[in-house]
């Protein structure tokens, strides 16, 4: 867990974590507590820069997103990935990089009812009625179904409708 330092603000004054000069020391602080550093967007002299350059220091991940060669937005991450950091394209490059498995498909976590009512919301919303054709479950499988499906935010109701909320792998 992540420690959090509240500061109330005085009158007519800026709390003291708000100086520009403190930024690099908070954010030395912040690249040694977590375990990888992302940068998305850095200017060419950013103070994301900076950070990288903290976490590097304490042996952190550094990872950048590469951006548009033409943004300026662009210029710092895409000097980190000339520098050697890992790229980022996508979060399972983040999991890959420290060692965490990634979450094993929702069909598995499912009975065979709630997983064929799942593939098929895989594609598009749909009715009740509409999933008992698809499916070829009874109305009382699919409705046990959806409920599963709903209690575990998988999928979500509106309007009559039912809709996969989390992307299937």
């Amino acid at each position: 867990m992540v420690p959090v330092w509240l500061a109330a603000p005085h009158r007519g004054r800026r709390p003291a974590f708000l100086h520009a000069r403190r930024f690099p020391a908070r954010n030395r602080v912040i690249a040694g507590l977590a375990s990888a550093t992302i940068v998305v967007e850095a200017r060419e002299r950013s103070g994301a820069l900076i950070t990288a350059d903290f976490a590097l220091e304490a042996g952190r991940e550094v990872f950048a997103v590469p951006g548009e060669i033409t943004s300026s937005l662009s210029s710092g991450t895409n000097g980190l990935l000339r520098l050697g950091a890992t790229p980022l394209t996508s979060a399972a490059d983040v999991l890959e990089a420290l060692g965490v498995e990634p979450a094993q498909p929702q069909d598995e976590l499912f009975g065979e009812a709630a997983a064929r009512v799942l593939t098929a919301l895989s594609t598009e919303p749909a009715g009740v009625n509409d999933l008992v054709s698809t499916t070829g479950l009874d109305a009382a499988s699919v409705a046990t179904a959806l409920a599963e499906l709903e209690l575990s935010r998988v999928v979500a109701e509106a309007d009559g409708l039912y809709r996969a909320v989390r992307p299937q792998a």
